[in-house]
């Protein structure tokens, strides 16, 4: 009996220590959050990484992008969706001013971890995780305290990433301090 219950304190005192790794879950709080008409924007600021949540009142897929130097051109976009139950997100290049192709086509490399998804009530919600400075040729370093450029965007009711955008917005935001404007 003894040896037993020494097991389970023992199992019980490695779960608590795996917790508190500083692992990011999904049931973590965001610091800051935008919204714009139907579609949010949730962040923090996790050591090198950036955990994002974007929320849309739509079936189909959500995006974002950062620091694009005109229009899309130069943005790294993250777009998801959820289908059966299941979600799915790819990690973009804006190539051209209106265009954004994987960024394993164009010689760079998926660096964004997906940490869930949900289609609820008509929304999708899509969290994961990218680090703040990639390796990723394509990719421009975010910086924490300046301004970045974000693009929201999100596609109705299909689950297909090439589908167009029924909405979409450009903000200003300082991630560090939650401090946002829209950009014309």
């Amino acid at each position: 009996m003894g040896i037993m219950r020494n097991f389970k304190m023992i199992l019980g005192g490695i779960g608590l220590m795996l917790l508190g790794t500083g692992t990011f879950s999904p049931a973590a709080q965001y610091d800051h959050e935008i919204q714009d008409k139907k579609m949010s924007f949730a962040w923090k600021v996790d050591g090198d990484n950036l955990a994002v949540k974007m929320s849309a009142q739509t079936e189909g897929w959500v995006g974002i992008g950062f620091n694009p130097s005109k229009m899309m051109k130069d943005a790294n976009f993250i777009l998801g969706y959820v289908k059966g139950g299941k979600a799915e997100i790819v990690d973009e290049f804006g190539n051209e001013d209106n265009n954004h192709s994987l960024d394993t086509k164009l010689g760079g490399t998926d660096n964004v971890t997906l940490v869930g998804g949900t289609e609820e009530g008509g929304t999708t919600t899509i969290e994961f995780i990218m680090p703040l400075k990639s390796s990723d040729k394509n990719d421009t370093e975010i910086t924490v305290d300046g301004d970045t450029i974000v693009l929201l965007a999100y596609g109705g009711g299909r689950d297909s990433f090439k589908s167009k955008h029924q909405f979409r917005t450009t903000l200003k935001v300082n991630l560090s301090t939650g401090a946002s404007q829209k950009v014309k």
